[in-house]
């Protein structure tokens, strides 16, 4: 599987992520096929009202990288289950967390 849900980028890294909200369980899914090639599949417990979803989805993969939630922002997709997420910090240290996930 090639690495094209995620790439470098000079603040840190971004992520394609494809979100399931009101999942059962919430977390790191693997990755999951998209229009525009893989995302990787997030699952969280919140519901979409109010932008509970999106806290939860920057939440989860800020504690998933080891980063603050600040560090982790919604770029594109803000009202989509398909997301562009950008996280702060150094990119070849968030690189080497991200690819396990796949």
């Amino acid at each position: 599987m090639t690495d094209d849900w995620w790439r470098p980028v000079a603040e840190g890294i971004t992520l394609r992520v494809k979100v399931q909200p009101r999942a059962r369980r919430p977390g790191i899914g693997g990755l999951a096929p998209g229009v525009d090639g893989p995302r990787l599949r997030l699952a969280v417990t919140e519901a979409v009202e109010d932008g509970r979803a999106n806290r939860a989805v920057c939440g989860a993969l800020a504690t998933a990288l080891g980063l603050p939630a600040s560090a982790v922002s919604i770029l594109q997709g803000q009202a989509a289950r398909e997301k562009l997420v950008q996280a702060a910090g150094d990119a070849e240290a968030l690189a080497a967390r991200v690819r396990d996930w796949a």
